[in-house]
């Protein structure tokens, strides 16, 4: 099993170095939640990117991304009666484009539009009444912008924002603030 896998990996690694440019993208980022917003309590876990450039209008670069992320809240535990965790699922398809100047060659700037797709999951307790198993869809518009760094001609690193607006018209979480900032921090890899 181990040969197979470094044997996938040793030729992942062999066919992208005769490559002159890279489609393909993976990324693993660090989600920070920023200002008062629907996550304000809540801290990330990872979020994972895989993303294809499949236009290239010089200097943009025109593709496509599917981010997934996992944050935490359990700012309610340590509150008795109420103990329990959120767990938010969160998945965000982008359109983007990037931006690629000869005159800053390592530094790529790009703005992506997309749509945000979230599950937020309850386990525990809340005053004595077992919460576990309670979860909740929500969904909106999103918009994305940040800038990555090449590290070398295969790994970068990069620093993004990503704002939604999530389209709660009725219930409980109406009252709350709708907007999701968050801030995501990460390194990557051409492939």
């Amino acid at each position: 099993m181990k040969q197979n896998l470094l044997l996938t990996l040793l030729l992942i690694f062999t066919i992208n170095t005769y490559s002159q440019d890279s489609k393909f993208s993976i990324e693993a980022n660090y989600p920070i939640t920023i200002d008062n917003n629907f996550l304000q309590d809540a801290y990330g876990i990872v979020d994972i990117g895989l993303k294809y450039r499949f236009v290239e209008l010089n200097p943009i670069k025109i593709g496509v991304s599917l981010n997934g992320g996992v944050l935490i809240d359990n700012s309610n535990q340590n509150n008795s009666p109420q103990d329990f965790l959120v767990t938010t699922y969160i998945i965000q398809p982008k359109v983007f484009g990037e931006l690629n100047l000869e005159s800053i060659e390592k530094l790529h700037p790009f703005l992506g539009l997309g749509y945000t797709f979230m599950n937020y999951q309850l386990s525990g307790s809340n005053n004595g009444i077992d919460v576990s198993g309670i979860s909740e869809n929500l969904s909106g518009f999103g918009l994305n912008l940040g800038v990555a760094y090449d590290i070398s001609n295969k790994i970068f690193v990069q620093v993004q924002y990503d704002f939604t607006k999530l389209n709660i018209k009725d219930g409980p979480n109406e009252k709350f603030n709708t907007n999701v900032n968050l801030l995501k921090i990460g390194i990557g890899l051409k492939i």
